[in-house]
């Protein structure tokens, strides 16, 4: 059973890096395989901290944190949207 735990989330990271490095034409669609590498990271936090014993309050920390860098994320894409009408990345270089 902690074999399958600890591979289902390493499972989700890889998948996600290989979404972010594949998908890296839109803004928003590397946003959300951040966030799901992101999430992958807090499952395996969690389930390494419930085979310890450990209390969960550093994975509230890590979690609330993780909501605001999506937070973050989403207002950048808001702006980059409505300053110039999409979200491809290759238009960021413009801003600077």
């Amino acid at each position: 059973m902690m074999t399958l735990n600890l591979f289902v989330p390493f499972f989700m990271f890889v998948v996600g890096l290989v979404s972010f490095t594949y998908k890296c034409k839109h803004l928003l669609l590397m946003l959300m395989s951040l966030e799901f590498v992101v999430l992958s990271i807090y499952l395996t936090m969690f389930f390494m901290f419930n085979s310890f014993l450990f209390e969960y309050y550093f994975s509230l920390v890590f979690i609330s944190i993780m909501v605001c860098e999506s937070a973050l994320g989403l207002s950048i894409l808001v702006v980059m949207v409505r300053s110039y009408g999409n979200d491809y990345f290759q238009s960021l270089s413009v801003l600077w």
